[in-house]
């Protein structure tokens, strides 16, 4: 995987293939000094005598560190597991009794877990790593564990998703089906280094073509991210549909004439914004829609525009159904979004719930656990969830993980989360509780932020005399959205 990505590294060796972007000079890396770095990183990692196979939680800050030290471990035959700096020390104590790493690398600066006897490696050692004799990449089965990411589970409990050295070639797909990615390119990603999203799109893709991979300074602001595409001459601009809005809302000018279009992903982009982001820039934006087990599968492209209130169609490569309980339905019939097993992309399973991982198959198809329609041009609409999860700033989170957490809080007797519309576009996460008496909302905020990672924590907090449920006794998400709405 590693080798793939950096596959144009030596025949464009003196060509920029980073340039960490701001309001002053910008820290730049070539093609050679990165590929370097990374081999030489990956050198030192092998004589802290970790071996081929083992896994290495990341604990690193929004740094261009995070990428070197990623691309380190895979191309070593080491298995990463990126997670976000917002994560607290007792969701990182978790993380590392399923994970039980060989190592952890870690920034003083990001919380980790106190408990842990892993050997750790701080930034300082591995700054130390890049300048080490290049490590030779660790030839094998493509099938075999490169990484692990994790996504909030459905039950309550984070899940290790482990994806295989092939879910590389399963990208170049978005190349043509979203993208348009050339070379040429100069691709702005508004995401930190730390973000999974980031690593795929704003980094590994834009290498893997031998374009120009552009990321904004710790700490910019979305209303200088013009500024910011005008000077570094961007061509792409890939954000989530927030940034997009925020941009809209700040900017005095959002004019953008190296730009060709706009890409997005994460949660729902809406046809309001794409129109006045249209208007505003006389650039185009296209969505795509994925998931951790998946990366994303549908998109448009400026090759193949989505229909209004369509999500895109398969990207070309892709076997992409809509089902029911028998199997695939017939065109424009409502059903869940499933993709074929053989997609290279597709996880390998959930680590160490091997029965997890087989719940999410139905037959040959992977469940995606989403609802839509599939037109007969293949376009596919989007309906909803056919579970309770959440989107929050981009990230899925599970209502279960959050009032797992907040549950144990001594004065709340029930707890029922779920995500909420406070304005056009804008959903934040709020918690409906049960107790004796209304519970004062920064104390609640505050034992919210020991327990979960800040795009996990809910933004309102709403006590009702009780929690509604359906005739079936279950809870009733929808009536705790529509309460929101009534008393609002």
């Amino acid at each position: 995987m590693a080798a793939h990505v950096l596959r144009h590294a030596d025949r464009l060796a003196d060509k920029e293939a980073l340039r960490i972007v701001s309001s002053e000079t910008g820290e730049s890396w070539t093609f050679g000094a990165l590929k370097s770095a990374i081999l030489g990183t990956g050198t030192g990692l092998l004589r802290s005598g970790l071996t081929s196979g083992d896994r290495v939680l990341m604990r690193l800050g929004n740094t261009v560190e995070f990428p070197i030290a990623y691309l380190a471990c895979i191309a070593v035959g080491l298995i990463p597991v990126p997670t976000s700096s917002q994560l607290t020390e007792a969701e990182v104590t978790k993380m590392v009794e399923t994970l039980s790493p060989a190592a952890i690398l870690h920034d003083p600066e990001v919380t980790t877990t106190s408990n842990s006897q892993t050997n750790t490696l701080t930034t300082k050692t591995l700054l130390e790593f890049r300048t080490l004799p290049a490590a030779d990449f660790d030839f094998g089965d493509p099938n075999r564990p490169a990484y692990i990411i994790y996504t909030s589970g459905t039950s309550g409990v984070p899940r290790a998703v482990v994806h295989a050295h092939r879910a590389i070639w399963a990208r170049q797909m978005m190349f043509d089906g979203w993208y348009d990615l050339l070379e040429t390119d100069r691709l702005l990603h508004a995401g930190a280094f730390n973000w999974t999203f980031t690593l795929g799109t704003g980094l590994m893709d834009p290498w893997t073509t031998g374009a120009t991979a552009l990321i904004p300074a710790p700490g910019t602001a979305p209303e200088t991210l013009p500024h910011l595409l005008r000077d570094n001459r961007a061509t792409l601009f890939a954000a989530a549909p927030g940034v997009y809005r925020k941009i809209l809302a700040t900017s005095d000018d959002p004019a953008l004439p190296n730009l060709r279009h706009g890409l997005c992903a994460g949660e729902k982009l809406s046809e309001t914004l794409r129109a006045q982001w249209n208007a505003a820039t006389s650039t185009k934006l296209y969505e795509a829609f994925g998931m951790s087990e998946c990366s994303t599968f549908l998109s448009a492209s400026p090759d193949h525009p989505a229909p209004k209130g369509t999500l895109g169609r398969p990207q070309p490569g892709r076997r992409i159904a809509i089902l029911d309980e028998t199997g695939p339905v017939a065109l424009n019939t409502p059903g869940t979004i499933a993709v074929h097993k053989s997609d290279p992309g597709l996880m390998l399973g959930y680590l160490n719930a091997p029965e997890d991982t087989a719940t999410r198959f139905q037959g040959d198809w992977f469940l995606t656990g989403d609802l839509g329609q599939m037109d007969d041009d293949g376009h596919i609409t989007y309906m909803a969830r056919a579970d309770d999860m959440m989107n929050a700033g981009g990230f899925r989170v599970s209502p279960l993980e959050v009032e797992a957490a907040l549950l144990p809080h001594p004065e709340i007797t029930g707890i029922a989360v779920t995500d909420i519309e406070v304005k056009a576009d804008t959903r934040v996460i709020a918690a409906f509780y049960t107790a004796d008496h209304d519970l004062v909302e920064d104390a609640l905020k505050a034992f919210a932020e020991t327990h979960l990672a800040r795009y996990k924590q809910p933004r309102i907090f709403k006590r009702l005399p009780t929690l509604p449920t359906n005739a079936n006794g279950k809870l009733n998400r929808r009536a705790l959205r529509d309460t929101y709405k009534v008393s609002t």
